[in-house]
C-alpha cells in the first residue's frame, strides 16, 4: 500500500470520510456493474445556479477521494428531472408572460423563452452542460425525457405497478389525509394537453401496466406507464432512480433530508440497495435568503466567473459543507486569495496536510504552483486608488513589486489584474464612499505623506514614535521598496498622533483614501502602489478630491 492510500484511509477531510463509507460497501469485491455509481440531480425549472455546480463539484471531490483509497472503477451521471412539470415562470427569463399557458407541461416540452433550444428543459440543460464543461468535470448527462421514453425505466416502472401498494403505503404514512386521499406515486402526462396531471388513480393494472384515471375535465383515460407516458412523482422517482441504476452516493440539498428514510424505502421496495446519501446546508444571498433557480437571487454561475477563476468557486465549494453559506459577491475575493495561500503552502506539506489541503481535492492531486504575486484584494485596492481601467494599468503596478513577471510567465497573475479591474469597476465602485478626514487625521495623513518624501523623515517619525513607547531598539535601515519598514513608517505616524486603538487609524486611512472601512496592510500597498504615488493620493484625500 503506497504512503499516500495509507494516509488517505484515516484522513479527516470530509471527501475522504465520505469514500470510506462507499468503500465499506464493496468490502469484498467491486459491486455486479463493474463500478462505483456517484449521481447528482438537477431540476432544469430555471437557470443554473451555483448550488446545482457545487453539487456536482462536491461529489467529485467525493469521487476522487474513493479513486485514492479503492481501485473499484467509477462513474459519475449528471441527472436531469426535465420530465418535470412547469410549476411556476421563472421572474429571470425573457417575456415571461409567454409561458403562462404552458404551466405543467413537462419542461421538455415548455417552448424555450431565449430561443435557442427546442424547449426550457434543453436550453436550461445546455447551459448546465456547458458550465460542468468548463471546469472539466468527467460525466454522463442522463436527461429524464430521454430515460422514461427509451425504454430504459420500464423495468422499475413495471415493478412499480406491481408493488403498487407497498410503495403506496411508504408514501401514505408521509402524507397529510387530505393530501392522501388523492395521491398516486403515478403521474399521467396527458396525451393531448401534454400536462402533467396530479390526479388520483381509478385503476392500476399488473396484467397490461396501465394506469386508468380521470382527467381535469372528467374523461376517462388510460395509459401505459412505460414510453414515457407516465412519470413517477419526485419522491418515489428518487428511489427508483436509485434503484434503476444502481447508484452508489448522491447527495443533495438539507431539505432533502426528512426524505432520505421514504427514498430508501422505495429504493428497497424496487429491488435495490438504498445509497449512501450526504445532506449539505443551503447556499443563502446576501439577506440570508435561499438561493433560487427561478428568483434568480444570490451569485450566478457567470457572475462569479466574470470576476474570480474558475477554482476560487471550487475552493469555495469545498469549505464547511454543512453551514449555510452566503452566497454574495463579497465573498469572491476572500476566496481567491484563500485558494491561492493554499496552493502555496502545499508544495511544503507532507502527505497527511495535502489530503486535508482543499488544493488537492479541487486538482485532484495534481496541484499547480501559483503565480499570484499580488494578492487579490491588494489588485483591487489598486483598482480603487489608480481608477484602473484596463489590466495594462494594473500590471504597472505589479512590475514595482514584481519586475520579472509577466502576462506570460504569470497567466494567472494577468487573468487575476482582468477580473479585479472588472470587479473594482461593476461591485465596488458604486458603493465607495469618501468622506473628509477629521482634525486628528488630517493631521497624521499630513505628516505621513511629509515622513513619505525622504529617507530621513520617515526615521524621524520612527525614532519619535520609539520614544514615545520607550523602545530603545536601533532604528532600522530606511527602505522604501520593503513592505516593513513602510508599514513600521505608518504604524509610527499613528502612535504619534495618538490614535487608540491604533485600529482606528487604519479605518481613517481606508476611509478617506480607498473609500472603504476596511483595506489591505497599508505598507505593503505603498510598496505596490508606490510611494510618490502614496503621497498623491493622501494630497488628493486632504484636498477632498478623492470623491
Amino acid at each position: 500500500m503506497s504512503d499516500l492510500r495509507e494516509e488517505a484511509l484515516k484522513s479527516k477531510a470530509w471527501p475522504f470520510e465520505e469514500a470510506r463509507r462507499i468503500a465499506k460497501r464493496y468490502a469484498k469485491g467491486a459491486p455486479e456493474k463493474g463500478y462505483v455509481l456517484f449521481e447528482t440531480g438537477y431540476g432544469p425549472s430555471g437557470l443554473p445556479h451555483i448550488g446545482t455546480f457545487g453539487e456536482v463539484a462536491r461529489t467529485t471531490m467525493v469521487k476522487r477521494a474513493f479513486e485514492e483509497i479503492s481501485d473499484i472503477p467509477t462513474k459519475l451521471i449528471c441527472f436531469s428531472d426535465d420530465l418535470d412539470g412547469l410549476r411556476k415562470v421563472p421572474s429571470n427569463v425573457p417575456n415571461p408572460e409567454a409561458l403562462e399557458e404552458h404551466l405543467q407541461r413537462p419542461l421538455t416540452s415548455v417552448p424555450d423563452p431565449f430561443g435557442t433550444h427546442d424547449s426550457f428543459g434543453e436550453h436550461n440543460n445546455a447551459m448546465l452542460r456547458r458550465f460542468l464543461d468548463t471546469f472539466g468535470f468527467e460525466y454522463e448527462f442522463y436527461s429524464a425525457k430521454e430515460f422514461y421514453k427509451s425504454g430504459q425505466f420500464d423495468a422499475i416502472l413495471k415493478l412499480a405497478v406491481d408493488r403498487y401498494d407497498e410503495i403506496m403505503k411508504i408514501m401514505l404514512k408521509s402524507l397529510r389525509e387530505e393530501r392522501a386521499a388523492t395521491y398516486s406515486i403515478f403521474l399521467p402526462i396527458h396525451p393531448e394537453t401534454g400536462r402533467v396531471l396530479y390526479v388520483p388513480m381509478k385503476k392500476v393494472c399488473a396484467e397490461t401496466y396501465t394506469v386508468t384515471f380521470d382527467d381535469e375535465d372528467g374523461n376517462e383515460l388510460t395509459l401505459p406507464v412505460t414510453g414515457g407516458n407516465v412519470k413517477l412523482q419526485w419522491k418515489p422517482d428518487f428511489g427508483a432512480r436509485w434503484a434503476a441504476l444502481g447508484v452508489d452516493f448522491e447527495m443533495y440539498g438539507k431539505e432533502h433530508a426528512t426524505n432520505e428514510k421514504i427514498y430508501d424505502a422505495i429504493c428497497r421496495a424496487l429491488g435495490g440497495r438504498q445509497p449512501e446519501h450526504f445532506s449539505y446546508e443551503l447556499f443563502l444571498d446576501e439577506n440570508g435568503q435561499k438561493i433560487s433557480k427561478s428568483s434568480g437571487n444570490g451569485v450566478s454561475i457567470d457572475e462569479w466567473l466574470t470576476y474570480a477563476s474558475t477554482e476560487s468557486l471550487s475552493y469555495f465549494m469545498y469549505q464547511k459543507p454543512k453551514t449555510a453559506k452566503r452566497m454574495h459577491f463579497d465573498v469572491i475575493p476572500k476566496a481567491v486569495d484563500e485558494y491561492h495561500q493554499q496552493l502555496r503552502a502545499y508544495a511544503g506539506q507532507d502527505a497527511k496536510a495535502r489530503l486535508n489541503n482543499p488544493v488537492w481535492h479541487i486538482h485532484g492531486g495534481n496541484v499547480p504552483a501559483s503565480d499570484m504575486v499580488v494578492p487579490f484584494s491588494m489588485l483591487l485596492n489598486l483598482a480603487s486608488a489608480s481608477s484602473a481601467e484596463d489590466k495594462a494599468t494594473m500590471w504597472g503596478f505589479i512590475n514595482k513589486y514584481a519586475p520579472d513577471a509577466t502576462a506570460e510567465s504569470h497567466p494567472g497573475m494577468d487573468k487575476a489584474a482582468g477580473f479585479a479591474v472588472a470587479y473594482f469597476n461593476d461591485k465596488v465602485k458604486p458603493t465607495k464612499t469618501f468622506r473628509a478626514p477629521s482634525d486628528q487625521e488630517r493631521a497624521a495623513l499630513a505628516d505621513l505623506a511629509d515622513a513619505l518624501r525622504s529617507p530621513e523623515a520617515a526615521l524621524a517619525a520612527i525614532a519619535k514614535k520609539n520614544e514615545i513607547v520607550g523602545n530603545e531598539d536601533p532604528l532600522p535601515e530606511a527602505d522604501f521598496a520593503s513592505e516593513e519598514f513602510l508599514q513600521s513608517v505608518v504604524f509610527a505616524i499613528g502612535k504619534i498622533h495618538g490614535f487608540e486603538p491604533l485600529r482606528a487609524w487604519f479605518t481613517a486611512i481606508y476611509e478617506v483614501l480607498l473609500g472603504a472601512s476596511q483595506g489591505p496592510r497599508f505598507g505593503g500597498f505603498i510598496a505596490l502602489y508606490g510611494v510618490d504615488e502614496t503621497i498623491n493620493l493622501i494630497e488628493k484625500g486632504l484636498a477632498g478630491e478623492l470623491g
